[in-house]
């Protein structure tokens, strides 16, 4: 079964999995979609499944494509935009130790 499936513009977003620790969510972008500058609340990690496209981290471009892990801190400035159609996993961390 593939969860990858790309809308005709804009964004979709599907819940793959969520507990108290973590959640990770498939985003499925159109070409040339994106999502302006934000920040979360937790650390996480974006995943790029495939498709190309650009990952603005605190001001660094970070060439997102297929295989390309990117960490961010807590409270991190980020914003994305697609230059073709792209997949990636977003898993968000709850209170992550590091041991």
């Amino acid at each position: 079964m593939n969860l990858i499936e790309y809308p005709k513009e804009g964004i979709l977003s599907k819940e793959i999995f969520k507990n108290n620790n973590a959640d990770t969510t498939l985003f499925c972008l159109a070409s040339g979609a994106g999502m302006s500058e934000h920040t979360s609340t937790k650390e996480g990690f974006v995943y790029v499944l495939e498709g190309e496209g650009s990952f603005n981290l605190e001001g660094k471009n970070i060439k997102m494509k297929q295989g390309v892990f990117i960490y961010m801190n807590k409270n991190a400035v980020h914003s994305l935009k697609a230059k073709d159609k792209m997949a990636f996993l977003l898993t968000l961390i709850n209170n992550l130790e590091v041991k």
